[in-house]
């Protein structure tokens, strides 16, 4: 049974009073003809006095934000899609019923108007009410004024409320689908056709990132949702469409950051006949399209950067690009052996499925070279490792032609000259295969259904790929990308939330078998009990979970460690757990280990993890702990 706060039973009691008068409290249609911003834009520059000879009137409607109760005359602001405007209301104009009516609404309240444009001595247009409509009776009340909802993770979690509340999240809330349609316009104009293709596939194919898997029962069989657009679209240049875009959800099973969301918004578009510089046109002056004709101008601060989109806009190579940074010059043919030295040199961790030049140019691009592209920057000429669905340069074949687009150290675009030789592609798919193999659980399929579309022979081709979230963060200037999301992907509160919380399920209970359990021996060296006892175990909270960039293994932990000092620790669990899982977790540390340095990071400490293997395969169990244990408390 939900128990109720005073004030919500108030208004469930004046919910039956409307009933009781016959007035339904959640109402019914009403027809209105215009909204508060029009009518101050109309009315702003009209003097006070002109509106004594004025007879204009208007119907509105909205939500009470503000009200000022007094004796025989109140004023009132309601908001609508559009904004706010005031509502003066006299007992003389609309009579004594209709007035205690009034006397009864609460912030929140949904009402209509029908009165006179007038203009008050301070100079506020306001409507005159004349008629006095309640529709809905808000049941609950609005946060306080003053502070509305500022704690981010109930803005996102009760987006209905921020909306109502906070007039930034309006405002970006109505800015996405501007920016959206005037790409679809912008495209439209260059000839491309809109399309739509399958968000369930039976492959891993067109880009590396871990997929969302589902079943599907009538056919008994496993399917991931699409992590990319790229591939149907591209059978459909084969088809003879030509150029085509779509722009759709995509899902990756990821961790949730600022930046990163595990459903976004993806936009493809292939153009036959064209290539890479075809696609650098093409997204520069899309963008340069946004910024004019939805916002109006051409700077924003962003991450506390003041970012230009006036052209032309840089383009450099990633050989290049590290040469400038490093005096490397990956350009030079360079054998395996010499790029580990040289990655060995630069604290540069190779995994073993990295172990190729290209992948090692990658990663100094990532150390060096990333964070430092401030102003649009095509970044072009990647290695053909990292780049498996993409054609080879014509004048050295290690790389490929494909370019980046990065803004304030954060990639915005992807693009390709686009490979259209079956048996390079087939190729390059059994290249992933071996890498799969190597432990790079992003790698894709092998699409042989592509590869005999390609042997049909697919024109060649420019591609290019946006995220249109981040995109709309830079337009916004927004810095999380829940900000732009209206319903992004958030962590049940309290365990899974469920619909019939009344019906309860007695859980089936857990057979485990330890059968096929292996555990590494005992070890037959003691300690002495005065070394052991140097080893300070303690139970910390999780503040904060985080994936460390450019590392597929580390998580880096905030903690509370009982001192009023954040811990920092990184562990290489990221395999068995997803960042946002930990959050809030009580956990088990070695707190007095010298700090080890890893991707930058300085780790401060050790958490305790259970290890066994099972039929060949490492298992791993964080160590955790009763939630009721404090922070620092230790471990004996």
């Amino acid at each position: 049974m939900r128990e109720l706060t005073e004030q919500e039973v108030v208004r469930r009691e004046k919910a039956e009073k409307l009933r009781e008068l016959g007035l339904d409290p959640f109402g019914h249609s009403f027809q209105r003809n215009a909204y508060a911003q029009e009518i101050k834009e109309k009315y702003k520059d009209v003097e006070h006095d002109a509106f004594e000879n004025m007879t204009d009137e208007a119907i509105v409607a909205g939500r009470i934000m503000f009200i000022r109760k007094m004796g025989k005359a109140s004023f009132c602001t309601i908001k609508d899609k559009t904004g706010l405007i005031q509502i003066y209301i006299s007992i003389n104009d609309i009579g004594e019923e209709k007035y205690s009516l009034f006397k009864t609404a609460d912030l929140g309240d949904i009402v209509g108007i029908r009165g006179k444009i007038m203009k008050t001595r301070t100079g506020e247009v306001t409507i005159k009410c004349l008629e006095y409509t309640p529709l809905v009776k808000a049941l609950k009340p609005l946060p306080e004024k003053f502070h509305g909802l500022t704690d981010k993770e109930e803005r996102y979690r009760r987006r209905y409320v921020d909306l109502i509340m906070n007039d930034d999240s309006r405002r970006v809330a109505f800015l996405r689908p501007k920016i959206i349609r005037c790409i679809q316009n912008y495209m439209d104009k260059q000839g491309f056709t809109e399309v739509e293709t399958p968000v369930l596939s039976t492959l891993l194919t067109g880009a590396s990132a871990k997929p969302f898997i589902t079943h599907h029962n009538a056919q008994d069989l496993d399917m991931y949702l699409r992590i990319a657009l790229e591939l149907p679209l591209k059978r459909l240049l084969v088809g003879g469409m030509e150029a085509v875009y779509e722009i759709g959800r995509v899902f990756r099973n990821e961790g949730m950051d600022l930046k990163h969301n595990p459903e976004f918004t993806l936009m493809e578009a292939y153009l036959a006949y064209s290539d890479l510089e075809g696609m650098m046109n093409l997204t520069e002056n899309m963008y340069q399209t946004i910024a004019k004709e939805v916002m109006g101008k051409m700077t924003y601060n962003w991450y506390g950067y003041e970012i230009n989109l006036e052209g032309p806009w840089k383009r450099i190579s990633m050989v290049d690009a590290i040469k400038e940074k490093t005096g490397i010059d990956f350009k030079q043919e360079m054998t395996l052996d010499e790029a580990l030295e040289l990655a060995r040199e630069h604290q540069i961790v190779v995994e073993e499925h990295e172990k190729t030049v290209g992948h090692i140019i990658n990663l100094f691009f990532e150390k060096y070279v990333e964070e430092t592209l401030i102003q649009p920057t095509f970044l072009y000429g990647h290695p053909v490792e990292i780049s498996p669905l993409t054609k080879r340069n014509v004048e050295d074949p290690r790389f490929v032609d494909r370019f980046e687009l990065f803004i304030a150290g954060r990639e915005f675009a992807n693009a390709y000259t686009e490979l259209n030789d079956p048996i390079d592609q087939l190729e390059r798919f059994e290249e992933q295969l071996k890498e799969k193999d190597l432990g790079n659980d992003e790698a894709n399929d092998i699409d042989m259904d592509f590869v005999e579309a390609l042997e049909y022979g697919m024109p060649p081709a420019g591609g290019v790929g946006y995220g249109i979230d981040r995109l709309v963060m830079l337009f916004t200037e927004s810095e999380s990308i829940r900000d732009v999301i209206l319903f992004p992907t958030m962590k049940p509160l309290n365990g899974t939330e469920t619909v019939k919380k009344d019906i309860v399920v007695e859980p089936k209970k857990e057979v485990i078998d330890f059968s096929k359990v292996e555990i590494e021996p005992l070890f037959t060296d003691y300690v002495d009990f005065d070394t052991f006892s140097k080893s300070d175990f303690r139970a910390v909270k999780v503040k904060d979970c985080v994936a460390v960039p450019k590392s597929k293994k580390l998580l880096q932990f905030t903690l509370d460690d009982g001192t009023g000092t954040d811990r920092t620790i990184l562990s290489g669990i990221h395999a068995y757990y997803e960042p946002e899982e930990l959050i809030g977790k009580t956990l088990v540390a070695i707190t007095n280990l010298p700090p080890r340095t890893m991707m930058g990071i300085d780790s401060c400490g050790m958490l305790l993890s259970a290890v066994h293997t099972e039929e060949n395969e490492e298992k791993l169990h964080l160590l955790m702990v009763d939630g009721h244990i404090p922070a620092g408390a230790k471990l004996y």
